[in-house]
């Protein structure tokens, strides 16, 4: 047995002190090992979206790092970003002996699992033009395409287009501006008196009465957009920002836009077409719930449905021009007073000028709208067309029963019964016998009896020369030479004459012929 001296002993107890002084230095001063308090929860972990992204002592420290972690991410990048409902997690311990991450490792793992749920948006402009939008990556891309909008028309590049902030708007708006190219603004001294003013703008129309043709700047002399524009800085999901050409070919380029057309007093479906460029037989497709075909009645006040190629951002535009044109001197009216206004008689018959012009011409995306004749030489006088006309306002027809139902239209049918008519002359209103029939117009009683085919029939003549009928009554009210009023009850409904049932027969006439008439009736 080996013998053991009290210095070895000695030796080995010393050893066994320093090494646990070692680890009492180590477990009180080394950074992420520490003896902690105990009593309640003093380790805390921290899960992100399920994610462990630390350990931490102090549970008042997650915020912070959780908004310094945004910062980080926000100033690394012009985009803006946005997560959704941030799953934040708190797990905590009561532990004597723990280790806890730096604020750096725990700041920096939540910036990098916040990267990966982040939605990124990116800074653009949207432009509205009325309740379209498009958006763009960036000004310069916006000013391009409305600037191209304008050179389309202005070809020798007079105007520029400009964009400035709306200082009174809160959020950042940009306007377009379009201005004359070095042009100068001639400002008024008002400092030199009213009377040196007015001298001043006298001055000026003699000069332009004395202008020459020659002294007149030809082309383009105004530009604008015809609906508001807006340009608003905004953040989208990238997929929501529009190529430079998808957004020209959305906003310039021509699209089909439905509008309604009211049909007018001596409207044709063949006018119709003509005027808005669109064949009869689509504006029959368009509205082929009241239209069969290309022969179809129309009726004032009809609403048809029509679609017109036009972009959703116009450019209006004056041109100033210098040429010779034949032109038509403006209608002399005579009024009559003892004539209704759809009285007309022409005169003397119209013979075309010829003159030289200086003329502002209005377009709206290439289209003349008008034309403003700033000067002119007659080099021949034009005859004007002279009409006499009418002033008084011609009576109104009204349905001369209330209710009723439509039971035979005008025109063309199957005769209902032998005996009976195979094109129908008037309007047929099934009604209940005794049903009141009043005057449509005021006018004088022509003939109150029995009529062949008729029945007991009412003929009523008015002052603006048509006649009205009524037909198949079962009693009458009002004799031949009789004055009536409009809406005076002259009989009562009924079936006599050639009739398949009760009801109500109307007819207008005018010089003699019958005429349609709910083309006439209020």
């Amino acid at each position: 047995m080996k013998k053991i001296s009290k210095y070895h002993v000695k030796f080995r107890v010393t050893e066994l002190k320093v090494l646990i002084g070692t680890l009492f230095v180590a477990l009180f001063f080394l950074p992420n090992f520490r003896m902690l308090e105990t009593g309640e929860d003093n380790r805390f972990t921290v899960y992100l979206f399920g994610e462990c992204v630390g350990v931490t002592d102090d549970s008042g420290k997650i915020d912070r790092f959780l908004t310094e972690a945004r910062r980080q991410l926000a100033g690394e990048s012009r985009d803006l970003f946005l997560i959704d409902g941030i799953d934040l997690k708190v797990e905590g311990s009561e532990v004597f002996w723990g280790n806890a991450d730096s604020d750096a490792t725990i700041t920096e793992n939540i910036k990098q699992v916040l990267s990966a749920h982040r939605k990124t948006l990116k800074p653009s402009y949207t432009v509205k033009v009325n309740t379209q939008t498009v958006t763009l990556s960036t000004a310069d891309e916006v000013r391009t395409m409305l600037a191209d909008a304008v050179a389309k028309y202005d070809t020798e590049g007079r105007y520029t287009l400009s964009m400035n902030f709306d200082k009174d708007r809160e959020l950042k708006v940009l306007t377009p501006a379009i201005e004359r190219t070095g042009k100068d603004r001639t400002d008024i001294d008002l400092s030199s008196g009213v009377e040196n003013i007015f001298d001043s703008l006298n001055d000026s129309a003699e000069e332009l009465e004395n202008k020459g043709f020659d002294d007149y700047e030809l082309g383009i002399s105004s530009v604008s957009f015809s609906e508001d524009v807006e340009v608003v800085e905004s953040y989208v999901n990238e997929d929501e920002i529009s190529t430079l050409e998808d957004a020209c070919s959305i906003l310039t380029e021509e699209q089909e836009v439905q509008q309604i057309y009211e049909v007018k007093a001596g409207d044709t479906l063949s006018e119709i077409s003509l005027n808005v460029g669109i064949p009869m037989e689509t504006i029959v497709e368009m509205n082929s719930d009241y239209l069969d075909d290309v022969n179809s009645t129309l009726h004032v006040g009809q609403q048809l449905v029509i679609t017109v190629p036009e972009p959703e951002l116009s450019v209006e535009y004056t041109i100033r021009d210098h040429y010779e044109e034949s032109y038509e001197a403006e209608i002399v009216y005579v009024d009559n007073d003892s004539w209704y206004t759809t009285q007309k008689v022409t005169l003397q018959e119209p013979s075309a000028g010829y003159r030289e012009v200086i003329a502002d011409v209005n377009y709206v995306n290439g289209e003349q709208v008008s034309k403003n004749v700033v000067k002119e030489d007659i080099l021949m006088e034009a005859v004007p067309k002279i009409v006499e006309r009418g002033t008084i306002i011609p009576p109104t027809y009204i349905k001369p029963i209330s209710g009723g139902r439509m039971s035979s239209g005008f025109g063309k049918r199957k005769a209902p019964k032998a005996g009976a008519s195979t094109y129908h002359k008037g309007i047929d209103w099934a009604t209940p016998i005794g049903t009141p029939v009043y005057a449509s117009s005021g006018g004088v009683v022509a003939k109150a009896g029995w009529g062949s085919g008729y029945g007991y029939v009412v003929y009523i003549n008015h002052p603006d020369g048509r006649q009205t009928r009524y037909g198949h009554l079962s009693k009458i009210y009002v004799s031949v030479g009789q004055s009536v009023s409009q809406s005076d009850k002259i009989a009562l409904s009924g079936n006599s004459g050639v009739s398949t049932g009760p009801h109500i027969h109307f007819e207008i006439l005018i010089n003699g012929s019958q005429v349609n008439p709910l083309n006439y009736l209020n």
